[in-house]
């Protein structure tokens, strides 16, 4: 069991820093290129809404867990 949270705990990292990355390199590529700047003020608007919908899903899911142990 112990290896399943430390798994899925590896998970919950790995979306907050590649949500953050994507968000640098978004802001930093509409920085540098503006005619490709709305294309990328998209993807970095879309990176944001990634990222509180997968944290909803994780914080639903231990809230379910806690309720039922």
């Amino acid at each position: 069991m112990d290896l399943l949270k430390q798994l899925a705990d590896a998970i919950v990292i790995l979306i907050r820093v590649g949500a953050a990355f994507r968000l640098v390199y978004c802001l930093v590529r509409m920085g540098m290129n503006e005619e490709e700047s709305a294309m990328y003020k998209r993807r970095a608007k879309n990176s944001v809404v990634f990222y509180i919908i997968a944290e909803s899903i994780w914080q639903l899911k231990e809230i379910i867990l806690s309720y039922y142990q």
